[in-house]
Parts: C-alpha cells; sequence; structure tokens
C-alpha cells in the first residue's frame, strides 16, 4: 500500500489479541503504511493476518526510543507523515484521515494533535485528555499535556529534531514535542484521535515515578544555561503533575 502516512509499531509479540486490535484500528483510522519493530523470535507473518501491515524490521534491542527510530528510518521513502503506536493502544475510526489533513492544510505546522481516551485493558474509557492548544506552551515548564498516540507530524521536521533520544527511557515523546516546537507549530485538533490503554502492564504506569522525574530533566536540558540553577524552584512542584 502506497501513503504519505507511516505508522511504526513496535512491540515484544507477547499481547496479540491488543496487538490484533491496534492494527485494525490503523487501518479503519485511515490509509498508512504500517511497519512492526518486533524481535526475531516473533514471526508476525504467521501470528497476524498479513492484510494488517505492510513491513517488518527487527527490533535490534536497544531500547524503545532506538526501536521507533529504525522503524521510521525504514518506511518507504513516499512517507512524509509520521508517528509511532503502542502495541495496546489504538487510534479512532477516521482520526488518520482528520490528522492529515489537518496537517496538509497548516503549512506552518509540524505536527498535529487531538484529544486522547485511556481506556482500562477491557476498552472502558477510564477519563479523557482534552487538554486543547495550551497544552503547547507549558510544555517547557509543566507537564506534558499532549497525547503522543493519535498525533502525526512531518518525517523531515522528525529527522531535522534528531529523532528520538535513546539515552530516555520513557519521556523520549515529550523532549520531542519540545524540539519540534522550535521547528514549527503544534496544532491541536478538537477531535478523539486515540486511546490510550491504562493497565499494569503499560510502562508509563508501572514506571510511573521514574518517568515523572525524566520528564523534569527534559525540561532542564531545554531551559537557558542560566536558568537550569533556578530550574528547582519549579521543578519540584512541576514534578508532582500527571504527565
Amino acid at each position: 500500500m502506497s501513503s504519505k502516512v507511516g505508522i511504526v509499531v513496535p512491540t515484544l509479540g507477547k499481547r496479540l489479541e491488543f496487538l490484533r486490535e491496534c492494527l485494525e484500528s490503523i487501518r479503519a483510522a485511515g490509509q498508512a503504511h504500517v511497519l512492526l519493530v518486533a524481535p526475531a523470535s516473533f514471526y508476525p507473518d504467521k501470528q497476524l493476518s498479513s492484510d494488517l501491515f505492510d513491513q517488518a524490521v527487527i527490533d535490534p534491542g536497544a531500547g524503545l526510543a532506538a526501536a521507533i527510530n529504525l522503524g521510521v528510518a525504514n518506511l518507504p521513502a513516499a512517507v512524509e507523515l509520521v508517528n509511532w503506536l503502542g502495541d495496546d493502544d489504538v487510534l479512532t475510526k477516521g482520526s488518520l484521515a482528520i490528522s492529515a489533513h489537518a496537517l496538509g492544510s497548516s503549512t506552518e505546522s509540524v505536527m498535529v494533535f487531538g484529544s486522547c481516551d485511556y481506556i482500562d485493558a477491557a476498552g472502558k474509557v477510564i477519563w479523557s485528555n482534552k487538554s486543547g492548544q495550551w497544552a503547547v506552551p507549558i510544555l517547557r515548564f509543566g507537564p506534558d499535556l499532549i497525547p503522543q498516540p493519535g498525533a502525526l507530524f512531518r518525517r523531515a521536521a522528525f529527522n531535522k529534531a534528531g529523532a528520538l533520544k535513546s539515552k530516555y527511557d520513557w519521556a523520549f515523546d515529550f523532549d520531542l514535542f519540545i524540539e519540534l516546537s522550535k521547528l514549527g507549530k503544534l496544532k491541536f485538533v478538537d477531535e478523539t484521535l486515540a486511546q490510550f490503554r491504562w493497565h499494569p502492564e503499560s510502562l508509563s504506569v508501572e514506571y510511573r515515578k521514574k518517568s515523572v522525574n525524566e520528564a523534569s530533566k527534559v525540561r532542564v536540558s531545554h531551559l537557558p544555561r542560566f536558568l537550569r540553577l533556578l530550574s528547582f524552584l519549579w521543578e519540584y512542584p512541576s514534578g508532582k503533575l500527571p504527565l
């Protein structure tokens, strides 16, 4: 399938039911080239229907950020708009068509994002993140309230920003958003574009405290040098807020 949109799905292949639902949701979200990044021990062509993905590459085992970077790098040259999706998360129906149109019609924008539902293991909505455009200016001094699932960004901007930093285990998307905000506009689309599965095995749930601390390091790293020494004045209280 040829498409200007590419979605990378990093997976260990351990949760096939969730993975199938994830891939089915991408197909229902709009036209996209779907690339799986999986360990050599997982054979997606034998365990998944071939119409659910277009390409698969072997995960080098260097961490999640490295796996996603590898996936983006291996997408076809025609792909211009990219994102990744956790193998237990889902996109809402038609969401890729909405986000691709919004990004295509806004030349100054390098990324679009929308609202995101948080669902439990059974798919029941727990709460919704409807942060809005105001989530962008607080990136530098507050929590990351921009939902990564459902977002879409320009591949050229992703590469210019230096891709994802492998030194971060959890907050690499937060760092990317800040880097992208230096290159252009991050535009909010008033639609629910994705659902993030909130369950005990989710990395962001299991390592909650560590991810909050890492997000603090990301914010400080983007401050001017003279402000870094004073960052403790706001980093301690802002670190108590949810990502």
